[in-house]
């Protein structure tokens, strides 16, 4: 199956599913906590490795990646890609990433949707889709 890159996305790719998305979190907030915890036991950063640090290294990773990728790292590892709804050979913005992290930070969005997309790609204009 060829590759398909983030700015070459086509618009019959099909949505993402409820559990790759979950997935594709898990993977995201275990990878930003064991990189949080490995500062602090390195005595970069103090704090709680299980708190804000966590949190703000997520969205920063999370809008990075999907800005210069197309999906962040968990999304990556689980073959999903971030594409701007309606034109989704354009790749997505930073500042469309950043709206679109900090929303799912707060875990609301990702979990209500509309027409089988999180609020959180609703704002963002973006669509989430599996590769």
């Amino acid at each position: 199956m060829p590759q398909t890159s983030p700015t070459n996305a086509s618009a019959d790719l099909a949505p993402a599913s409820f559990g790759r998305r979950v997935l594709a979190l898990f993977v995201d907030w275990v990878t930003c906590l064991a990189v949080v915890e490995g500062l602090v036991a390195a005595g970069v950063v103090g704090g709680n490795p299980n708190g804000l640090g966590t949190l703000g290294l997520f969205v920063v990773e999370s809008a990075l990646f999907t800005a210069v990728a197309g999906g962040s790292f968990g999304k990556l590892a689980t073959r999903l890609r971030v594409v701007r709804d309606g034109v989704p050979g354009q790749p997505v913005s930073l500042a469309r990433a950043l709206v679109r992290s900090a929303l799912v930070a707060l875990l609301l969005p990702p979990l209500l949707t509309a027409g089988g997309r999180g609020l959180h790609d609703v704002a963002a204009g973006t669509r989430t889709v599996a590769i």
